[in-house]
Formats: structure tokens, C-alpha cells, sequence
């Protein structure tokens, strides 16, 4: 039997079911905060109570991890990873970019995943060894074989961003690309790099529930994910790296130059300033 018939199929339906519920609460959540500016809200447990409830019921042997505080590691061959609402932020201030992730791991590799979309009902589905798809039809990484033509995209975090260096990599890639985008939701950047609307993403200090799923709708796309060195991307490692594959040698030449501390300076804001 696949692992789409065990697998995919059902938890493609629980992350349409914890999608609908998120989308009830859009536009009306009350917000707390874990950190400074770390924003859990009521939808955020409502949907990972739905998942974990599901799960629990339908695989009871099973470990899991979820975001916001599930856990249960007992050993077993087979680990849930769930993320219930990826873009919290956007999500709190009625932007409407973010998703559910759900993604199963057994014996260490990751073998089913999904990402869904609720505002565009957009399901991203794959499965170890058996591609990837985008509501039902396959898709592949884009083309593109320059940095300079590509479109990209970045994330920042929401919490001691001082100690974060990204906008060095922010400034250097947006010189030498077509463009960067930050959404503020990992998890579709990553999709989107399955589906070729963007060409490659990157981002410091993710979180394995952030990663789990779309890194393997990326690698089942046909793209490539590693950590900024170019090792083999580990469900821990928190530097992801994600391209088509094309533009993945490019990308870390400008990674290890920045690391290196040869950037390009900043423009100096008072040349821009308006007359007084």
C-alpha cells in the first residue's frame, strides 16, 4: 500500500478542515504574545488542538511535534510534524498569507507532507519518491539559470531581530537578483519554490514544524535544499537554502562573500533626504 493511500489522502483533508476553521477566526482573533512581538492567537491553538486530536485518534502510536506546545516522543518509527498556522503575524493583522503544514516522518526521513493555503485553496502535496503536487497536478522548480533573473525570497524573525545578520544577505541578493520577497510565512516562500513562482529562498533560524513539509515539496519538485554551506539540509539544521537547483552554486558563492564580511556598503540616508 503508498504512502499516499495511508497518508496524504487523509491529512490533506485535516489541513482543509483546519484551514476552514483558521479562516473562521481571520479578521477577528484575539492575540497574546509568547515573546516581544511573538504573537500566538486563539486560532493558532483551536487548529493545532484539531490536528493533534485527529491524529492522535487515527495513530495513536505515533510521536509528534507541534508548534504550539504538542509533544509526544516515545520512541516510535513514525513522527508528526504540525505547524497550525504558519504567518501568525499576517494572520493577527489581517494579512492574508499563511498556511497549515503538516508533515510525517518515519525512521528519520520525511515521507508525506502538505501545505494548504486556506485564502486561495491551495493544496501542496507530496510524497517521498512520488513528486509533488499543487491541487491535484504536478509541479516543477522554474528554469531560471542567472540569480540576476530571478525572483527570490527571504524571512526575518519576529523576535531579536538585532542579533539576526539577514539584512546584509537582504541587501547583497536584492543587488544581484531580479528581486526579494519576505511574506512572512516560510512555509509558502518554500512552496512557492516548489512551484516555480519563486527561484530560490533562504532564511536563518526555522524551527523543524516551520520546514518539514515544504522542504519536501521542494525536493519532490525537483529543486535542492541544503544549509548555507551546502551540506545536506537535517530537520535541525535552521539554515535552509532552497533553489531550482540552477542558481544553488551562485546563491552560496554570494553566501560565503558575505560571510566574509565582503558586502557592498548601504547608501547613506541623508543623500536622500527632502530639502529643508
Amino acid at each position: 500500500m503508498s504512502i499516499r493511500q495511508d497518508f496524504l489522502t487523509p491529512i490533506q483533508s485535516l489541513a482543509r478542515e483546519a484551514g476552514a476553521l483558521l479562516m473562521s477566526h481571520f479578521g477577528k482573533v484575539t492575540i497574546e504574545y509568547k515573546g516581544d512581538v511573538d504573537l500566538v492567537t486563539v486560532a493558532d491553538r483551536a487548529s493545532e488542538d484539531l490536528i493533534v486530536g485527529f491524529l492522535r485518534r487515527q495513530w495513536p502510536d505515533h510521536d509528534m511535534i507541534g508548534e504550539e506546545g504538542s509533544r509526544k516522543e516515545t520512541g516510535s518509527d513514525y513522527r508528526w510534524y504540525i505547524d497550525p498556522l504558519d504567518g501568525t503575524t499576517n494572520f493577527a493583522h489581517g494579512y492574508p498569507v499563511f498556511c497549515v503544514s503538516i508533515a510525517l516522518e518515519h525512521k528519520g526521513e520525511r515521507i508525506a507532507g502538505v501545505v494548504y493555503d486556506p485564502t486561495r485553496d491551495e493544496m501542496f502535496a507530496a510524497e517521498k519518491g512520488g513528486g509533488a503536487e499543487l491541487n491535484g497536478k504536478a509541479m516543477r522548480v522554474s528554469k531560471m539559470g542567472r540569480l540576476a533573473e530571478c525572483l527570490v525570497a527571504t524571512g526575518f524573525p519576529s523576535h531579536k531581530r538585532h542579533k539576526n545578520p539577514n539584512i546584509h544577505f537582504y541587501h547583497q541578493i536584492t543587488l544581484r537578483s531580479h528581486g526579494v520577497r519576505r511574506a512572512g510565512s516560510a512555509a509558502l516562500d518554500l512552496c512557492c519554490v516548489a512551484s516555480g513562482r519563486y527561484d530560490a529562498f533562504w532564511e536563518f533560524n526555522l524551527n523543524s514544524w516551520d520546514t518539514a513539509a515544504a522542504v519536501l515539496l521542494v525536493q519532490e519538485s525537483g529543486g535542492v535544499v541544503t544549509n548555507f554551506s551546502g551540506g545536506p539540509f537535517e530537520i535541525s539544521s535552521r539554515q535552509v537554502l532552497a533553489s531550482n537547483g540552477l542558481v544553488h552554486a551562485e546563491l552560496m558563492a554570494e553566501f560565503k562573500e558575505i560571510f566574509e564580511g565582503r558586502v557592498e556598503g548601504l547608501p547613506v540616508p541623508q543623500e536622500y533626504s527632502l530639502p529643508s
